[in-house]
Formats: structure tokens, sequence, C-alpha cells
């Protein structure tokens, strides 16, 4: 290996006390692989397989919690107990490659498409639809709706536990339940649970209270307990850094393993401002990186971008599209061949790659995603 690569494999201890191999993790992209009834499907272990050898920790696609935040076509759940050998199956193999197992748990909201959910309509902190033409309008939450969700964040995280999960990361990002509640676009609610900054951030906190309660009952082991986030919306109103600070100030108080910053690409800056070019993810650790470990991720492609990420002084980093078109991307750059790593999705690969039919799909056919050739 090249030595100026060191750093990318040390070890890293996070705040529970779970060490991980290196400071490399594969962060969670949705594969669209399992069963219509939420079970993890062949196809789909062979996918993470072929990817978890190498990374520190595996952290998995989203799973909903309740029928009601199923998001996408075949996801897979961790909505009930008979879930757990299914979430069993995958946990034993991204540790059979030697990556610690992390389960990221998730409600769609109002995101959620009507033909994937029970009755058909989504919920949310309001009944407000997403920017986007033909988006349906949710349904507003009550109160006991409010709290089922909680609970249901509580008992996934139970599930994963006694599935031999290593942790879970909270998904709070990317424009699904947990960040309605926190966008003031999204959440124009009048009661405990809306309007105010301080009353728009007590649905995620009381997520992180309820799954912290659950880990302290349940596990038996240090458990990692991660949180994902997306520092930014574009539209206005909308989230703003300024929010995002006041979010992750509370957050650091929490006694979380991590922050995981979702944006495409870590060194870029606000797309809200295109004047202000600094990173988000470094502004955030600079801000309570001294108080809670981050996560950087976004376009990190070669060895060289991932080293530039921890010398901001980031300590761990999470690659998500370079794993989909090279699965050995951290041996190779152990081993000393880094130059082989590969940086297109050549479309006669499928099956080397080891990547889903649906997922391979949208990978060919969806501009922009990957760089694709013949």
């Amino acid at each position: 290996m090249n030595p100026k690569y060191n750093p990318l494999f040390d070890t890293f201890t996070l705040p529970s006390g779970v060490t991980l191999k290196n400071r490399i993790t594969m962060a969670p992209m949705t594969n669209f692989a399992s069963h219509e009834n939420g079970e993890v499907s062949d196809q789909e272990l062979a996918y993470y397989r072929e990817r978890s050898g190498g990374v520190g920790a595996v952290i998995t696609a989203c799973v909903y919690v309740t029928p009601d935040g199923k998001g996408f076509v075949n996801e897979f759940g961790a909505d009930k107990d008979e879930m757990i050998p299914s979430l069993r199956r995958l946990a034993d193999t991204i540790h059979g490659e030697g990556a610690k197992a992390i389960l990221q748990i998730y409600h769609g909201g109002r995101l959620c498409p009507p033909d994937q959910i029970p009755d058909g309509q989504p919920i949310s902190a309001s009944a407000v639809a997403e920017e986007k033409e033909g988006a349906p309008v949710p349904r507003e939450m009550t109160s006991d709706d409010i709290h089922r969700v909680i609970r249901a964040y509580g008992e996934a995280t139970r599930r994963a536990i006694e599935a031999g999960y290593d942790g879970v990361e909270l998904h709070g990002a990317n424009g699904y339940l947990v960040q309605q509640f926190f966008s003031p676009h999204s959440n124009i609610r009048t009661d405990e649970w809306g309007g105010s900054l301080e009353k728009r951030m007590a649905f995620p906190l009381a997520i992180v209270h309820e799954v912290k309660k659950v880990i302290a009952a349940h596990a038996k082991q240090p458990f990692i307990f991660g949180y994902r986030l997306s520092p930014e919306e574009g539209h206005t109103p909308g989230i703003t850094l300024d929010d995002t600070m006041v979010l992750v100030d509370r957050l650091a108080d929490e006694g979380l393993d991590y922050l995981h910053i979702s944006v495409n690409h870590f060194f870029g800056g606000s797309f809200r401002d295109r004047s202000d070019e600094r990173s988000r993810t470094v502004l955030i650790h600079e801000k309570v990186g001294n108080r809670v470990p981050i996560i950087g991720v976004g376009s990190l492609n070669t060895p060289d971008e991932a080293l530039a990420a921890l010398e901001t002084g980031v300590p761990l980093v999470s690659l998500g599209r370079p794993l989909l078109m090279e699965p050995q991307w951290v041996q190779k750059v152990q081993n000393g061949t880094e130059d082989t790593i590969r940086t297109t999705l050549s479309k006669q690969a499928q099956q080397e790659l080891v990547i889903p039919d649906y997922l391979w799909g949208a990978l060919t056919t969806v501009p922009g995603w990957l760089p694709v050739t013949d």
C-alpha cells in the first residue's frame, strides 16, 4: 500500500466503545432488491457480500419501521418481529466479510408512494405536499400517529439488536419523515410538534430518546447509534444551515456515535447561497466535531479525495457510488492497486459487479447517477 493512504486504515473507536477497523464506511443506498413482503432476497445478500469485505462498517439501505413508512418498491422491512430472521441474514452476511453492520431505520412520510403503503394515504407533519408535480397531499399526523411512529423506531431498534446488528442509523435526511418534522416547509403545525425551531426539533429528539432507551434496555454489548441529516433544503421556506447548527448542537449532547452529513459533494458549498462555497460538512465538524464524530460523504471517488476529506479533521468517510462501480475499492487501495479502481459503469458488468436487476436498470438508464459506458 502507498504509505500516504495509511490514515484511511487507522482504527477508530466510537463513543459507544465499538472500534471500526478503518475510517471507511459503506453509505446507505437503496437497492430495490427485497421481496415484496419486506424480506431480504438472495440477490440482495450477494450485493452486500461483494461490498462488505474492505470497509469498516456497512450502513444498510433504509428499512421501514411501519408499513405506512415504506418509501420504495422492494424495500426491506423492520416493522414486525417476523422480519428478524430476514434482518439477521443480512447482518450475518456483512459480518461474514469482516465489517460492522449498521441498520438504517426510516419512515418516508409524505414521500411514500401511495401504491406502496396499506391505505394509499401518505402521512407527514402537516398536510403539505412535496414541491413536485403530482405529489400527493399527505394527511397531517395526529398525536396518536406521532407516538405510534416514535415507538416504532424503538421497536425497529430492538429488532436490530436481536438480529445481531452492531448499530442503527436514524435516517433524518433526504426529505423523509424525520426531516419533514424539522423543516419549516413541511411542518406548519401549531402544537408541541411544530411552529418554532425548538418545536420542530421535538420529533427528531423524541425518536433519539426512544432509541437510546431501547438500546439501554436491550443491548448486551456496546451498540452504535448514528444520525444522518441533510444540512439544507433548496426551497423557501426550508431548512437553513443556521437551523441545522442548532439541531447538531442539540444532537451533540445526546451521546450519539456519529452524525452522517448527507450532501452530494463533501467539499461543495451551499445550494441555497451559491456565493457560500464553504463545505457544509466541514462547518458542522468545526461546530460539534469535538463532541460527536462526523461522517463525511459525497463525490469522494478516489483515494486522494477520501484522504483530503480526512485531512479536514473529519474522522470518517462514507462511500456510496464508488462502491457501486468498484466493490473492491478499499481492498485495491490496501494492496496498492488503486490505479485499477473502476471510475465508470460498463453496461456489460452487472454480473461482475453483483448488482441486483432493478437497481441495475436504474443505474444504467437514469441520467447523471453514474458515468455509464457501453
